[in-house]
């Protein structure tokens, strides 16, 4: 009858579809809910089998002794049932027989006296035939007729005596025909067709509504100005933008709405087959299964709770020490707190590490109270991420510990000025792993700490920062032997004071480095005053060179070459008249 009432509502069920296809296919997401509610109709017996059976009220087992026959307790309890509903708990039997072959026999047996509607359930007495409790029916003509024996040994197993034993199983034979009986009227069948049409088309509507609803948080998050929305930043950098944020937000309500979905349509299911006698059992058996599962949840958050609370405290102290550090380590970066021998530059770095530091220590206090952290499966997943972090941290802890060297050893810090491996730049970041710089054509360069520690690092802004002495340029010419070396001198430094990125303290001086053999090496040195302009001002300074020396009517021969006085013209560039620079356009 149930298919048959499934059957009926096909026609109005295709006019909801087409009417929510127009609105946007909503149909598509309810035939996949109504199959699964007829698989799950259709699997439902092997879930209720596999479900625990109740415990039985009042009786306590009892273990039997060693060496007891085959029908005493030793054996697994077996039940009488009753349209696929138990009953009836066996766990000893009278004599030799079966516990499996006596729960059979019983169940038949039962069936047919519920189906016969000439036994009432008040004819089912029990009588003493000791050592045996009798139960069995009166018939019209007063005889009476034993189904079932209990003995001692069967009550030993309860806790209890077998005459009370017996009682209960009458009263439970009786009540179990009653309901029988009760369920499987005209009556029941119709009520029970009614409210399953009434619970179906509860569901139908919930869907739709809940795909409505759905449908507006959609809606809502494309066109959402919301700050979350527009993408998620972590510790000053961004993790997600706008359009990923919504994507993942989009993907957490595509979840949640399946989700729930399935789960309303599984707890359906033995709403549904309560409501006919032949499924009723199983829906018992199903709602069983779901109670335990929903016992051993809560049993475990329960249990779980403690652990939680100590891992809430465990964080929250990790937390405090972490920010009492970077407080502490920020202090002594700004100046606030010093310490001998313990320079500013090392407040960030060894305040990352401290933090570090605190944070394992937290995380392997709080580990052992993680639920499941015992479990094979946790310690399997743990070791896996061992065996990838061994495998790949040869190269990473190479760069880390010379990180850390060139920390420690201040040989830069960002902002510097450095020439490493014949890249000239500014320091913008130096990480445990890579070191950055900017080259002055805002080229960013990223070198491997491991390779940096084995270069030859020059630092152009250590001097001035350390020792209050300005970094100097150097500059070498050559000269021919007919012009005099203190002639040469003047023009240099004259040539270097008037360049304005060279400091006048100290002042420049030229150094006499070689005497070849058609020329003298001429070798300037002065001051930069920015070490930031050192390639600006050493271009200045050469270009302040050549017009120095040719205003002075005197040869830079740089390269060295030769020259034959034949009367052919002479190397010295002529300077304009101070007349064609003052009327020269512009």
């Amino acid at each position: 009858m149930l298919s048959a009432q499934l059957f009926r509502l096909e026609p109005v069920w295709s006019r909801v579809h087409r009417h929510r296809r127009i609105r946007g296919g909503w149909g598509r997401a309810v035939w996949p809910l109504l199959l699964a509610v007829l698989l799950g109709l259709w699997a439902a017996p092997a879930m209720a089998l596999a479900a625990p059976p109740p415990p039985s009220p009042k009786l306590a087992p009892q273990v039997a002794a060693p060496g007891a026959s085959p029908g005493s307790s030793s054996s697994s309890p077996q039940w009488v049932s009753l349209d696929g509903r138990r009953i009836l708990e066996l766990r000893s039997v009278a004599g030799a027989q079966s516990l499996e072959s006596v729960a059979n026999r019983g169940s038949a047996l039962l069936q047919e006296l519920a189906r016969k509607g000439t036994v009432a359930p008040e004819q089912l007495v029990v009588q003493e035939d000791p050592p045996y409790s009798m139960i069995g029916v009166i018939d019209a003509k007063g005889q009476f007729k034993p189904y079932l024996a209990v003995d001692d040994r069967a009550g030993r197993a309860f806790a209890t005596s077998r005459q009370e034993l017996a009682e209960l199983y009458r009263d439970q034979l009786r009540g179990a025909i009653r309901q029988y009986r009760s369920t499987h009227s005209l009556t029941s069948w119709i009520r029970g067709t009614a409210l399953a049409l009434l619970v179906l088309g509860a569901y139908l509507l919930w869907l739709r509504l809940q795909g409505d609803f759905n449908q507006r948080l959609r809606e809502g998050v494309l066109r959402g100005t919301t700050p979350w929305l527009r993408g998620v930043s972590l510790a000053g950098s961004q993790v997600l933008d706008s359009e990923q944020a919504r994507g993942a937000v989009l993907l957490l309500l595509r979840v949640l709405h399946w989700g729930v979905l399935l789960l309303a349509s599984y707890l359906m299911i033995p709403l549904l087959l309560g409501f006919f006698p032949p499924t009723q059992g199983i829906a018992e058996g199903l709602r069983g299964h779901i109670r335990l599962v929903l016992d051993g949840v809560l049993d475990g958050v329960v249990a779980a709770i403690p652990n939680l609370l100590a891992i809430a405290l465990i964080l929250l102290f990790t937390r405090m020490a972490m920010r009492a550090c970077r407080t502490w380590f920020a202090a002594i970066e700004r100046g606030r707190l010093q310490f001998p021998g313990f320079y500013r530059e090392w407040a960030r770095p060894t305040g990352r590490l401290v933090a570090a530091a605190i944070l394992v220590a937290g995380l392997v206090s709080a580990y052992p109270y993680i639920p499941g952290s015992e479990s094979k499966a946790f310690q399997g997943a743990g070791l896996f991420v061992g065996v990838l972090a061994a495998l790949g941290s040869s190269a990473v802890a190479t760069n880390v510990i010379s990180g850390l060297m060139l920390i420690y050893t201040r040989a830069f810090r960002e902002g510097d000025r450095v020439e490493i491996n014949d890249v000239i730049g500014v320091v913008q970041d130096r990480d445990l792993l890579v070191t950055r710089i900017q080259t002055p054509r805002n080229e960013l360069v990223s070198i491997p700490n491991a390779t940096v520690i084995g270069a030859s690092i020059v630092n152009f802004s250590f001097s001035r920062r350390e020792i209050a002495q300005p970094v100097a340029l150097a500059t070498t010419i050559t000269i021919g032997y007919d012009i005099p070396w203190r002639q040469v001198h003047a023009l240099l430094l004259k040539a270097a004071l008037a360049v304005p990125g060279i400091a006048a303290d100290p002042q420049p001086f030229v150094l006499q480095i070689s005497l070849n053999d058609f020329n003298i090496s001429y070798e300037l040195n002065a001051s930069v005053r920015d070490v930031m302009t050192y390639r600006e001002t050493l271009s200045d300074l050469l270009a302040s060179i050549q017009d120095v020396f040719a205003a002075a009517d005197v040869e830079i021969l740089s390269p060295t070459y030769e020259c034959n006085r034949d009367g052919s013209a002479r190397t010295v560039p002529l300077l304009p008249s101070l007349d064609a620079l003052r009327n020269r356009p512009g």
